[in-house]
């Protein structure tokens, strides 16, 4: 795949990762999910590989937060989800093992690394009871639904074959 066809796939799917991101979050407690995002990182990971995954996912979570919509977490987060998610479906071509990297990556890995912000800014236990919970629950949510579509994609014979001619 040419670098400009993935530049623009990327953008195209920054933009939607953007304003949709928001418009479906889900408020669990004093918080609020956003598994589109994840649904993102998964497709990107799958369809760009790690670099443009990466890109994608600090792209979207830099416009989100200069439009007041993301968060200070999603920076860690997804860029670890959407890496490991690219890593890990580079390496064994099976979608499911994308949604495993974004669930690890951002539910556990990104929750992880998040962790002592959020625990300065929302207290311990909202960080231990709420914030790791959500990450954890939005990865999932938004990997399952990115496999879903990412399964139905990869059994089109079409697309197999644009991925195996240009990857």
């Amino acid at each position: 795949m040419s670098k400009t066809l993935k530049m623009t796939l990327t953008a195209m799917l920054v933009a939607i990762g953007t304003v949709t991101s928001h418009l479906f979050a889900i408020p669990i407690g004093f918080t609020k999910v956003f598994p589109m995002q994840h649904f993102i990182n998964v497709l990107s990971a799958v369809i760009l590989g790690p670099a443009y995954a990466v890109l994608q996912a600090f792209s979207v979570s830099l416009l989100r937060n200069m439009l007041g919509t993301g968060s200070l977490f999603a920076f860690p987060g997804s860029m670890i989800g959407a890496f490991l998610a690219a890593i890990l479906y580079t390496k064994t071509k099976k979608a499911s093992m994308a949604m495993t990297g974004e669930i690890i990556g951002t539910g556990i890995l990104g929750a992880i690394a998040c962790y002592p912000i959020a625990t300065l800014i929302l207290g311990q236990d909202a960080a231990i009871f709420g914030f790791i919970p959500s990450f954890i629950f939005s990865s999932i949510v938004g990997s399952i639904f990115g496999f879903i579509i990412v399964g139905i994609v990869l059994k089109n014979p079409a697309f197999n074959k644009y991925l195996e001619r240009n990857y």
